[in-house]
Order: structure tokens, then C-alpha cells, then sequence
């Protein structure tokens, strides 16, 4: 027995099985507590008021929702309302991000002036306060009688953004935003992965334009299957009586959120790209000069191929932050995943059930979102030591 108790391998795995043990005993413990202590109070636990109708309104949504909907239904609407906050945001948020960036490291004056007074800006000022400043300035907006379209398509009122679009429901919006994202993604995929580098280049530019024809054959089944019945397929906003018709009209306090977390999650990425362009030699850049390569194809070519390499873990580390911000809607009430939970909590009183819902949606989300992006690091990150810059 002294024997066995001395072996450490032994005593290793007797120490791990006791904590392991312990940390099961305790959460049966809870769990049991809690349920004796619900019951107590009269409240039953467990899932079966999902089939229950909610009796309360939700004032943007992707798919069809009534007040007679079931719970379930509406955690389903705020979770895609989540989502697609989450795709338009991030999407927005590396657009302009990279595109500061890239004014940062320019060489040009005015452009670098501009780009660190841009990230010392928004960067320094709490996201909430951000996403208040914009609720409260489109709030302010003249009301729809008192605007006149600009450009004769668009309408920026107190009650809302109204653009020109297509007649289709939010969930097939939705869906074209996933696809398109999806697409770019892939693109990525064939211009930097290390496992197309033997392909030549006339390759990889056929598989792309199939892939973006593909991309299109998507978005127009989804568009086709989406679209309103007895409606025009295209309608731009017209000026009737009071308010604006037709179009689609976005909520001030969709668009607040959009832009609150495009900008500040903006100026973190410009930093994260900022930053992977100054780990470049600049030898690597001289090296494309002496090869004949022109300033453009040496950027593309060359240094963002290397500067996504290089920043790739930590913009992951940033988009899931980013869409855990998702959750400041609740400031302004806009009906995303963690307002949904709320109200559903002070409707039904199953507290525990609807926090372990809203935990275990934001676990899988997040998750996903890592999952993916690190397989694409995976994918185009350069292998051995070769790579030194």
C-alpha cells in the first residue's frame, strides 16, 4: 500500500478523481438546494413554459412573431436578432478597421493624423456612452413630415432610417449576410492558405470566380424564396402624409447599436492591424520593389497576406469580444438575445432555466466563432521557421 502511495502517477491521478468528485458532490448539492428552495416558494422549475404563450410584443424581428407566440419562439427571435447585430458589426467593424489601419502606417501625414484620432477618439470613450450619444443624436432627427429624402432614396427621420430595398423577410436578410460572409471567408481561404501556394495563379482566379457565382446563385434562391408575396420585388421609400412608405426602415435603435460597436470595435481592429503591418520587415516590401511589383500589388500581395498572419489569434480574441457587446442593446431596449432572456425572466419567473439558456447560446456562438476563425489561422499560417520577419 506504502508503495502504491508513493508512485506519483498514482497520487496524481487520486488527487484529480478527489477534485473531480468534490466539484460533481457540489453542484448536485446546488442543484438539489435550489430545487428544494424553489419549491419552497411555490415556483416549479424546468423547461415546459417554452410552450407557453408570451403575451408581450417584440418590436424587431427576423421571422414571423405574435404576442400569442410560445417562449421558445422568442428566444429564437432574439438570439437571430443577436446574430444578425453581430455579422452586420463585425462586418462593418473590420472594414473600417483595416481601412484606419492602413492609414496609420500609410507614410501620408494627414492620413495617419486623421487614423490616430479616429482610434485615440473611440477607442478611449466607454461603448455605452457611444451607443447613447448616437441613440440620442438619431432620436433627435426631424419626424418624417419635416424630411426630405436625400439623393430622392433616403430618409433620415426621428423614427427611423428608411432606404431602398427588396421585399423580402428579415430571416432571408439575414441569410445573405451569412452567405456573403461566408463567401469573402472562403476567398481569403484560396488567396492566403499555404496549401494553394502550388496552385498556380490562373487556378485559384477561376476557382474564385466560381466561387462568387455561387455565391450569387445563393443570395438569389434566398432572395426569390424570401420575398413578400403581392409586393413589388424593389420599393425606395416614399414621402406619404405624415411618415415614409415602402422601403425598408431601419429602428434607431438597431442602427445605434450597429454603429456604436462598428466604431469602437474599429478602432481596436485598426490597432491589431497597425501593429501586424509594423512587425513587417521592410525588406519585405523592398524585396517586391526590386521584383518590378507596383505599390498596390506589393500591399496586396505581400504586406496584408503577412499582417493577417501575423494578427489573425488576436483579431479572434476581438470579434468574439465584439459580439459578447452585442449585449448593450438592452441600454436602449433593443429586443436582441439578452433583452429577450430579461423580459422572459420577469414574465415567467424561471430564472434558472432562462439564465442557463442564455449561458449556453452565448457558449455555443462564441465557440463557433473561435472555432472557425482558428481554423483558418490553421489554414494560412505559414509552418516551420521559415517564416522571419
Amino acid at each position: 500500500m506504502l508503495a502504491i502511495l508513493k508512485n506519483r502517477h498514482v497520487r496524481d491521478t487520486g488527487f484529480q478523481a478527489g477534485f473531480v468528485g468534490a466539484l460533481v458532490i457540489l453542484i448536485v448539492a446546488l442543484v438539489v438546494t435550489g430545487k428544494a428552495n424553489l419549491e419552497a416558494q411555490g415556483l416549479t422549475s424546468g423547461f415546459g413554459f417554452l410552450e407557453r404563450s408570451t403575451g408581450w410584443r417584440i418590436s424587431f424581428s427576423l421571422i414571423d412573431y405574435t404576442t400569442s407566440s410560445p417562449y421558445w419562439l422568442a428566444l429564437v427571435v432574439g438570439l437571430l436578432n443577436s446574430l444578425f447585430l453581430g455579422a452586420v458589426s463585425l462586418s462593418f467593424a473590420t472594414l473600417i478597421g483595416v481601412t484606419v489601419g492602413v492609414m496609420r502606417t500609410s507614410g501620408n501625414g494627414m492620413a495617419e493624423l486623421v487614423g490616430t484620432t479616429f482610434v485615440e477618439i473611440f477607442r478611449n470613450v466607454p461603448l455605452i456612452l457611444q451607443l447613447l450619444f448616437w441613440y440620442s443624436l438619431l432620436l433627435s432627427l426631424p419626424a418624417p413630415r419635416e424630411v426630405e429624402p436625400v439623393l430622392g432614396v433616403f430618409a433620415f427621420t426621428g423614427r427611423g432610417i428608411y432606404i431602398p430595398g427588396l421585399n423580402i423577410t428579415g430571416l432571408s436578410a439575414f441569410l445573405i449576410v451569412v452567405s456573403l460572409i461566408a463567401g469573402a471567408s472562403v476567398n481569403l481561404w484560396l488567396s492566403t492558405a499555404e496549401r494553394f501556394k502550388t496552385v498556380s495563379v490562373a487556378v485559384r482566379r477561376k476557382w474564385k470566380i466560381c466561387l462568387w457565382l455561387g455565391v450569387a446563385i445563393v443570395v438569389f434562391a434566398i432572395t426569390w424564396w424570401g420575398r413578400l408575396p403581392e409586393t413589388p420585388f424593389f420599393t425606395i421609400p416614399e414621402h406619404r402624409g405624415l411618415n415614409y412608405r415602402n422601403g425598408i426602415r431601419v429602428s434607431p435603435e438597431l442602427f445605434a447599436c450597429i454603429i456604436a460597436i462598428s466604431i469602437y470595435g474599429a478602432a481596436y481592429i485598426a490597432e491589431i492591424i497597425r501593429s501586424g503591418f509594423n512587425a513587417i520587415s521592410p525588406g519585405q516590401g523592398e524585396a517586391g520593389h526590386a521584383l518590378g511589383l507596383s505599390r498596390w500589388q506589393i500591399f496586396t500581395r505581400i504586406r496584408l497576406p503577412l499582417a493577417i498572419r501575423i494578427v489573425m489569434p488576436t483579431l479572434i480574441n476581438q470579434y468574439v469580444w465584439l459580439f459578447k457587446a452585442t449585449t448593450i442593446g438592452i441600454a436602449i431596449s433593443f429586443t436582441d438575445f439578452f433583452m429577450v432572456v430579461s423580459t422572459a425572466i420577469n414574465q415567467s419567473g424561471q430564472t434558472l432555466e432562462l439564465i442557463a439558456i442564455l449561458m449556453g447560446g452565448f457558449l455555443v456562438i462564441n465557440y463557433s466563432i473561435a472555432w472557425v476563425l482558428n481554423r483558418v489561422n490553421d489554414a494560412i499560417k505559414l509552418k516551420g521557421t521559415q517564416m522571419r520577419i
